[in-house]
């Protein structure tokens, strides 16, 4: 067995110096980690608001043919009775406290002297069940609510139809059947109706069975359709809503046959 040539203290030695030079020692370079970079934030494009979109130009479509207005006034006739309020020609005339209906020139006036009074004159011997008529409403003396107009297919001075025209711009149609008042067309605006006087309007009635249709200076307003009253006299009517005095005077009526 081999013996060691230094002594012991000098192997000892020997040995501590041999463990200070390996720890001295640097150690091996551990190796760079390849930098794993975040990768830059993708950006989202920013949409920019279209003001005016294009859009496709559109094909013209075909030219529609135009179609006349439906005439709201068929099948107008011959004339039946013309009136130019000369002679009385079976229109009551009075003259009262309530009022006056009187014949002027070429006219028949209707003078409501009474607080909200009412007046009225028919021809009860003018009897009509189909027809067409005009004629011209001047109102010389009338204001707000103060009405005036039409009484047509009067059975009865309990039964017949009222065409009004109020002094501030509006009208309507009231039934009297057996002495029950309706409206079947409620007070409603017109531009076709004068709103102060004076004034004057031509009133017109297409009257065809159930079927009656109302014009004003050749405008048309509404329809009615009521089955109660079929034929009857022609009048005219005037009424105030306060205090004061209403006058409008009548002329130049005309009645034609309906075909």
């Amino acid at each position: 067995m081999a013996k060691s040539l230094l002594p012991p203290a000098s192997a000892l030695l020997l040995t501590s110096f041999l463990l200070l030079l390996t720890a001295c020692a640097p150690l091996p370079a551990s190796p760079t980690p390849t930098p794993t970079g975040t990768p830059a934030p993708t950006e989202t494009p920013t949409l920019t608001p279209v003001w005016f979109p294009p859009t496709d130009t559109p094909t013209p479509p075909a030219t529609a043919e135009s179609l006349p207005t439906p005439d709201q006034r068929p099948g107008i006739g011959a004339v039946l009775y013309t009136d130019d309020f000369g002679a009385p020609g079976g229109w009551p005339l009075f003259k009262s406290t309530r009022g006056n209906v009187a014949l002027g020139l070429n006219e028949l006036t209707l003078t409501v002297l009474e607080p909200r009074g009412y007046i009225s004159t028919v021809n009860s011997d003018l009897l009509f069940a189909d027809f067409y008529l005009e004629v011209t409403a001047n109102a010389s003396l009338c204001s707000g609510l103060d009405e005036y107009g039409l009484l047509i297919r009067v059975a009865s001075p309990a039964d017949f139809y009222r065409f009004s025209l109020s002094c501030d711009g509006q009208t309507r149609v009231d039934r009297l059947y057996r002495g029950v008042a309706s409206s079947p067309q409620p007070w409603t605006f017109s531009s076709a109706v004068p709103s102060a006087a004076p004034s004057t309007s031509r009133l017109a009635v297409w009257a065809s069975g159930q079927e009656i249709r109302f014009f004003i200076n050749d405008i048309y307003q509404f329809t009615i359709t009521d089955p109660l009253l079929g034929s009857g006299g022609i009048g005219f009517f005037a009424r105030s809503a306060g205090d004061t005095a209403v006058t409008i005077n009548f002329s130049d009526l005309v009645v034609r046959m309906l075909r």
